[in-house]
């Protein structure tokens, strides 16, 4: 099989193709609601970024893989030379954040046009628990340099205040955990079972919290794979009642809304 691939500027509007023969896609469930996406997807902690940079052989190259609508790649663009990041899902490109050194592609995580030894980091944000884990890391192993770090995170259920968290769960479990496809079995279990092939590294816990109003708190939750599954169903939206239900909690403008960030960090 080929596909064709854009490759677009980060400075103008110009894009160039390439070819990948034989790629696994990846299920693709963001491209329907990418601007959502771009909009209400949490920012991840400088303090991660830091972590990472701390280990690289050098801060020459970096591969955000699965980058949605770029919220990775821009924090590494500060950090890293040049930042390539891909996606299988033209509209969520569409919608990313531009900087100069980022080079952003249309392309599986399973199979890329990158040359061998090519990366000194390698990253994935919320994303391994869609792919073909062990086809991507065999890939990874083959376009990081030698002693290159490939880090993998993600996020699971956010937790608000005692009162409004067991709202969260039933909606998370009850009415939209029919919804959710099994690969997010993954994030729950925070990538335990991830057989993962590289010299592990051990990683810190980072603080992962926002100051949201409930309309922020409602536009991520419509980010869901689930809700948005939900809503092709049953053709109504399970986050106007939870809103309704979570308001008379929410007694201040914003209140701290706090995710469990888990990483997966090693040395190939």
């Amino acid at each position: 099989m080929s596909v064709r691939c854009s490759i677009f500027g980060t400075s103008n509007t110009e894009h160039s193709t390439l070819n990948v023969e034989g790629c696994h896609m990846s299920k693709d469930l963001f491209s329907g609601h990418s601007k959502q996406y771009a909009a209400f997807r949490p920012s991840y902690p400088t303090a991660l970024y830091d972590f990472l940079i701390k280990h690289v052989p050098s801060n020459k190259t970096a591969w955000d893989c699965a980058c949605g609508n770029g919220q990775v790649a821009k924090d590494l663009s500060g950090r890293f030379g040049i930042v390539y990041a891909t996606d299988h899902s033209a509209n969520q490109l569409s919608n990313a954040l531009r900087k100069d050194n980022i080079i952003y592609s249309v392309s599986p995580a399973e199979k890329t046009a990158f040359t061998d030894r090519q990366f000194d980091l390698i990253t994935v944000g919320q994303a391994l628990h869609w792919f073909n884990i062990p086809e991507f890391f065999a890939e990874a192993r083959r376009v990081s340099k030698p002693g290159g770090i490939v880090a993998v995170w993600g996020y699971s259920l956010l937790s608000v205040d005692a009162q409004i968290d067991p709202v969260l769960t039933h909606f998370y479990t009850e009415v939209i955990g029919p919804y959710w496809d099994k690969e997010r079995k993954l994030v729950d279990d925070r990538y335990s079972t991830v057989q993962f092939p590289f010299e592990k590294i051990d990683v810190p816990p980072f603080e992962f919290s926002f100051n949201w109003t409930l309309d922020e708190l409602s536009g991520y939750l419509s980010t869901w794979s689930a809700v948005q599954k939900y809503i092709s169903q049953q053709k109504s939206d399970p986050v106007k009642p939870l809103t309704s239900q979570i308001s008379p909690f929410w007694k201040t403008d914003r209140k701290k809304v706090s995710f469990p960030l888990f990483v997966l960090m090693g040395r190939v």
